[in-house]
This record gives C-alpha cells, structure tokens and sequence, in this order.
C-alpha cells in the first residue's frame, strides 16, 4: 500500500460516495439559495444570516474537498475476498475475550471514517486494533490502557 493511501472497506467506499454526492446536490445548493435570500436582505455588514451561511459554505467546500482526496487516495478492500489465513487484518472482523473479566467482544477493524463503536466498528488507528493487527486465533494482544496493560485472547477472526 502507498504511503498515501486510505484503506476503507466496500461499505466505508460507498458511505464516502453517498457522503460526496450529498454534498454536492443538497447541501451545497442550499447553503448558495441561503446566502442569496440573506443577499436580498440588504447590509450584509450586520447580517447573521448571511454570515451564518458563508460560513457553512466554507465548512461544505473544505468536506468537499477532503472526501473528493480520500476517494481518490483509498485502497477498497472487500472483507470477504480476504485470505489472510486466520490473521487480524484490516477489515477483518474479530471476537476475542477480555481475560480480566471474560467479556467477549466482536469488532470489526476498519478505516477512520466508518469507525463507529456501537455498530461494532473501530478505527484501524486504535489502540485494540493496533494490538490485534498481525495476530491468529488463540493468540493474545495486549493494549495499554489507562489502568495498564489489558490482555485479549483472539478466539476467532472473520473475513465477512
């Protein structure tokens, strides 16, 4: 993988697409008819309205312009044409238990943008994911944590 690019998953391509095409014919079009009622207003030197909306525009154009980079610097990986021989790869979902309290969970690792923890999604930058990467079935992965190292044991690893 180059240095610049972005591993996303299938999913995580298409959430950034729609996130895109969003932009372009929603959000953006209305923030251009905002600021032109808030033009039709007169003295733009006093008009919240009218700043309000330039300042979203802003804040459009610079997620325009960052979503179109990583769209066009991302490496799609489908976690299902995966053969890692049982490895904790990225996009690979994992089930592994906390050996402190036997609490077994389930995550898949995945890219900045799609990493959401309720859905059972964490960033390939985390510390858990960190520790998981390169690991197999039985092995275990040791995070450090506020209240020191926490130790993990893989039980399975899913390319799904």
């Amino acid at each position: 993988m180059a240095v610049n690019q972005i591993p996303v998953t299938l999913r995580g391509a298409g959430l950034l697409k729609e996130e895109l095409l969003r932009l372009r014919s929603e959000d953006r079009p209305n923030v251009i008819q905002a600021i032109a009622e808030a033009r039709a207003q007169g003295d733009l030197s006093e008009n919240a309205e009218y700043e309000a909306a330039k300042e979203k525009q802003s804040f459009i154009e610079g997620r325009i312009a960052e979503v179109e980079s990583k769209l066009s610097n991302m490496q799609v990986i489908d976690p299902t044409a995966l053969n890692a021989e049982g490895r904790v790869v990225f996009g690979a979902t994992v089930r592994f238990e906390d050996l402190d309290t036997s609490d077994v969970k389930i995550y898949q690792i995945v890219g900045e943008d799609e990493a959401d923890i309720k859905s059972g999604k964490i960033s390939i930058a985390s510390p858990i994911a960190r520790a998981l990467i390169g690991k197999h079935e039985g092995d275990i992965a040791e995070v450090s944590a506020p209240g020191g190292i926490k130790e993990y044991e893989i039980i399975e690893v899913l390319y799904v």
